[in-house]
């Protein structure tokens, strides 16, 4: 487990290093499938000051099986991912500006170009506002159930990241360091989608032009790199 733990504060810092959050404002983990064990970051713990051994271990229930300090409030919106998908061995939360203020308006990111289309299909979605049951009730779990639910007809592969409407985003992929990869590029291009309306409110890209892209990197017939 200490190689997961290192690679958990490697996409924390990564995080912080990156100005994709500031204060304490995010959080990554990493989860061990064949021992149903989860690493993630300590709840409100500076970055500047986070260590390996810091650290906090969790079973897929939650509860702390190694750690001396509290797990990240947002721990049971990550195992409600973990047991949706599967296929996805890291998850990354932020409240990176251009992201956050997609989810704030309540909009999915459009793809209007190939820098989206070569990282994620289609648009990013946005979930649902969670109900006033649901926000009196278990708030973090609730928050992975409507991510899992907005994922009920998407392939979180090929869309590796969300938009929790009113909070952030919250991205994936199958190592820690690849859901903070998209964390940055989710970043990257709600910027690029928020200036390219600004410039041209009726902006659009072909469908073909964006399927080329995503397969162009992705599934059997990827071409791109080495």
């Amino acid at each position: 487990m200490q190689d997961l733990k290192r690679r958990v504060l490697q996409a924390n810092l990564e995080l912080f290093t990156s100005g994709l959050v500031k204060y304490t404002w995010g959080n990554a983990s990493g989860i061990d499938r064949a021992r149903g064990i989860v690493v993630i970051k300590p709840s409100g713990v500076p970055y500047t000051t986070m260590t390996e051994e810091d650290m906090v271990l969790v079973d897929m229930n939650g509860k702390v099986i190694e750690g001396k300090l509290k797990p990240s409030s947002d721990t049971l919106t990550h195992l409600v991912l973990y047991k949706a998908f599967p296929e996805i061995g890291g998850i990354v939360h932020t409240h990176s500006p251009f992201a956050t203020a997609w989810a704030q308006a309540g909009m999915a990111v459009p793809c209007l170009g190939t820098t989206h289309a070569d990282y994620y299909r289609g648009p990013i979605p946005c979930t649902s506002a969670l109900s006033e049951e649901q926000l009196k009730g278990d708030y973090e779990r609730e928050t992975g159930n409507a991510i899992a639910d907005c994922f009920k007809a998407l392939n979180p592969v090929h869309t590796p990241g969300v938009l929790v409407k009113n909070h952030g985003p919250f991205t994936w992929g199958q190592t820690p360091e690849e859901g903070t990869f998209h964390a940055s590029v989710l970043e990257e291009i709600a910027k690029m989608a928020y200036y390219t309306l600004q410039i041209n409110p009726s902006a659009s890209c072909n469908e073909q032009l964006k399927e080329v892209h995503f397969f162009r990197k992705h599934g059997p017939t990827a071409r791109y790199g080495q």
